[in-house]
């Protein structure tokens, strides 16, 4: 049976996908990016994320998470604009629509890749600390949904 966590991931990958057509609309009451930006940035850090993980040796793992992590994961929610992005997941400063459906089938085929990782497998967050596999679909849920809630209110 699937992971209800990937459950949910896959329904905010069918959302991005339903967004792709609104790629180039803003709303800087909202956000300074378009939905564009939100979307490649959200599969950025998913291919990244499991990338890394896949990469990761997972006898060097600790358990590191910080408990800023921890509350933001347990209610579910990142604040908006409090954290910026490291560079290797922000999108490139003209987004294509091509670019995001093929980063799109990439995500798709790589959630499923994190029922197979070791428990170990890990990556490391820049404010969080390592997150394994225990917490990484947790995050990748919480991240996503965050970006999800910013598309919806710049295309209301």
């Amino acid at each position: 049976m699937k992971d209800t966590k990937i459950s949910a991931l896959e329904n905010k990958l069918n959302s991005i996908e339903n967004y792709i057509s609104d790629f180039e609309k803003k709303n800087l009451k909202i956000s300074k990016a378009t939905v564009g930006w939100h979307l490649d940035h959200s599969l950025k850090v998913i291919n990244t994320v499991v990338s890394s993980m896949e990469k990761s040796d997972p006898n060097l793992y600790k358990d590191n998470f910080k408990f800023l992590g921890k509350l933001l994961l347990s209610l579910n929610f990142f604040p908006k604009g409090k954290a910026k992005a490291p560079k290797y997941v922000l999108p490139p400063n003209v987004v294509l629509k091509e670019e995001i459906a093929s980063q799109l089938k990439l995500a798709k085929e790589n959630i499923n890749k994190i029922e197979k990782l070791d428990t170990n497998a890990f990556f490391k967050h820049p404010l969080f600390g390592n997150v394994n596999k225990k917490r990484v679909l947790t995050f990748l849920n919480v991240h996503t949904n965050h970006h999800l809630k910013i598309i919806k209110n710049i295309l209301k």
